[in-house]
């Protein structure tokens, strides 16, 4: 199965490899960045190779996929986004993204997922067809909610509860994104950063 690399006007989406791990570092070490994550600041370079082959895993076991997203033309690191899960039988994915903190603000993260998901809709992916797309956040992460309402997610309320990471619960918030309702709004559109 041959990995999906994608492109959009200023940004490549392709798999990551071992040699991003020093600029994966980088991203995860920013407390920022991992401040709504269930996971700690990370402070080796060893973390970031597990999280790559964390990552290429799921795609061998066609259970998930990450893309690297990278600058086009400097090929730099910004950032990963994609398919936490990704459930055949029911035609539903969960989606997840971050940004070095250095790239917040300039509509890089609207226009990875616009390109990942206007994928996953028009069964460009090799997993088979998808409805569905979910996002959760934790209260509070105001800025991805802003991200996923941009693309045309509904909130759906609050699972309370719902996760449990850095010692404490967590209330997160869903959100819900139908191929129709996608397809409905970006038909006559392109994205506007």
């Amino acid at each position: 199965m041959n990995f999906p690399e994608l492109e959009t006007s200023r940004l490549m989406l392709t798999k990551l490899s071992t040699n991003d791990s020093h600029a994966l570092l980088n991203i995860f070490s920013e407390e920022d960045v991992v401040k709504f994550y269930d996971i700690d600041v990370y402070d080796s370079e060893d973390q970031s190779l597990k999280l790559i082959e964390f990552f290429n895993t799921r795609f061998s076991e066609a259970v998930g996929i990450r893309w690297a997203i990278r600058i086009k033309g400097t090929g730099k690191l910004i950032g990963t986004c994609g398919f936490n899960s990704w459930n055949q039988k029911m035609k539903n994915a969960g989606i997840g993204y971050e940004l070095s903190s250095k790239y917040w603000g300039y509509g890089y993260a609207t226009e990875a997922l616009h390109k990942i998901i206007d994928a996953a809709f028009s069964n460009q992916l090799p997993f088979g067809e998808l409805h569905r797309v979910q996002g959760d956040t934790m209260l509070g992460n105001t800025a991805s909610e802003s991200v996923l309402r941009k693309l045309g997610f509904k909130e759906e309320g609050v699972r309370r509860a719902s996760g449990y990471w850095k010692n404490e619960f967590h209330d997160l918030k869903c959100y819900g994104l139908l191929k129709p309702e996608f397809k409905e709004i970006w038909q006559e559109q392109t994205v506007i950063i």
